[in-house]
C-alpha cells in the first residue's frame, strides 16, 4: 500500500513511518528537509514538501493510496522576535494551512487519510477560546473532518503528551529530561509542578494511526491516550529510572523541563481522561505501557544500552 507520511522526519511522524513500513506499507516521508541523524528514516524514500507554502497541484501527491499527517506547529516553532502574534501564527499555520493541504490531498485522489491532532480541544474545550494554539488545533481538526465523503475517508487521532524514542533520532527535550532525572542538569531546581496530564508512547500512537488508517470511521475524531499521571508521578518515574529516587515537592514556580507556556490546558490543570473503550479496541493500540517506556527512554536518552 503506497503511503505518504507528512511530517515523517519528526518525532511522532518518524516513528509512525517506520512502524507502518514494518507492517508492510510502502512508505514515503514528506517534510521540508531530509531526516537528520542516523535513524532508519534515512532508508525511506523522501519527497520534499512544505504544507504551509507549497502548491501541491504539481503532482507530488499523485499515486498514493494512504496518507498520514503528523505535522503542524506548536510553541517550538513560534518566532519570538515580535514579527507575528500567537493568534496570527497559529491561525495561519494550523487553522488555515493544514485544511488547505488536505484539500490538495483530496483533489489528488488519496482515498484514506489520518490526521494526528491534539487532545486539548476534546479534553479541555474551554481552552479553545482562551488559547490560540488550542483554537488552531480545533479549527484544523474540524475543517479536515468536514471534508469526509464517500470517496475520501478522513479521520483524526487526537493524542496527549507523547513519549518514546527511535534509534538514531535525537530529541533534545527528552535528553534534557534524562539529564535532569539523573541530577546532572546544572543549576536546575528539583521539584514537580502542580497538575498533570495523560501520556502515551510513540508505539501506541503509531498503532492507533495504523488502526485509524485501516478501520477508522470517516469524519470521526478519536481521542487516544494511555496513562493519567500527575506531574509529580511522572517526574518521580523518571528519577526512579535513573536510579535517583525522589519524593518531589510540588511548586508553582516555572519548571526547567515543563515550562508553563506548554501547559495548554492551563497552568496547574490536571487533564485526566479515559479514551472510549470501544474506540481503543477499534484502533487496537496498547495501553498500560507508559511506565516501562519511561525506563526505556531514560536508558536511551542518557546513553545507556537499551
Amino acid at each position: 500500500m503506497k503511503t505518504l507520511v507528512v511530517g515523517g522526519t519528526g518525532f511522532a511522524g518518524g516513528h509512525a513511518a517506520l512502524y507502518l513500513r514494518d507492517q508492510g506499507y510502502d512508505v514515503t516521508v514528506m517534510s521540508r528537509s531530509r531526516p537528520k541523524g542516523t535513524s532508519a528514516l534515512n532508508e525511506l524514500p523522501f519527497v520534499q514538501g512544505d504544507y504551509v507554502n507549497d502548491d501541491f497541484a504539481d503532482g507530488r501527491l499523485e499515486g498514493y493510496e494512504r496518507l498520514v499527517f503528523c505535522a503542524g506547529v506548536d510553541v517550538k516553532y513560534f518566532p519570538w522576535d515580535g514579527s507575528i502574534t500567537p493568534e496570527d501564527f497559529y491561525h495561519s499555520l494550523n487553522s488555515v494551512a493544514i485544511p488547505r493541504f488536505f484539500e490538495s490531498v483530496k483533489a489528488a485522489g488519496i482515498p484514506r487519510t489520518v490526521y494526528l491532532g491534539s487532545f486539548y480541544p476534546q479534553v479541555a474545550p474551554h481552552r479553545i477560546e482562551e488559547d490560540p494554539y488550542v483554537k488552531s488545533r480545533y479549527e484544523a481538526d474540524e475543517a479536515i473532518r468536514a471534508m469526509s465523503s464517500p470517496a475520501f475517508n478522513v479521520c483524526s487521532c487526537n493524542a496527549p503528551y507523547i513519549l518514546g524514542y527511535t534509534p538514531g533520532f535525537a530529541v533534545d527535550h527528552l535528553t534534557a529530561m534524562a539529564t535532569y532525572a539523573s541530577g546532572r542538569l546544572e543549576g536546575a531546581p528539583i521539584f514537580a509542578p502542580p497538575g498533570g496530564t495523560n501520556h502515551m508512547t510513540c508505539q501506541s500512537v503509531s498503532e492507533a494511526l495504523l488502526g485509524a488508517l485501516e478501520r477508522g470511521e470517516s469524519g470521526k475524531g478519536y481521542l487516544i491516550g494511555d496513562a493519567n499521571l500527575t506531574w509529580k508521578e511522572y517526574f518521580e518515574l523518571w528519577f526512579a529510572a535513573a536510579g535517583n529516587p525522589q519524593d518531589l515537592d510540588i511548586r508553582e514556580d516555572e519548571h526547567p523541563i515543563i515550562p508553563q507556556m506548554i501547559m495548554y490546558a492551563g497552568v496547574n490543570a490536571l487533564t485526566s481522561y479515559e479514551p472510549p473503550a470501544e474506540e481503543t479496541a477499534l484502533l487496537a493500540y496498547q495501553r498500560g505501557v507508559l511506565p516501562a517506556m519511561i525506563t526505556e527512554c531514560y536508558n536511551y536518552y542518557s546513553g545507556r544500552q537499551v
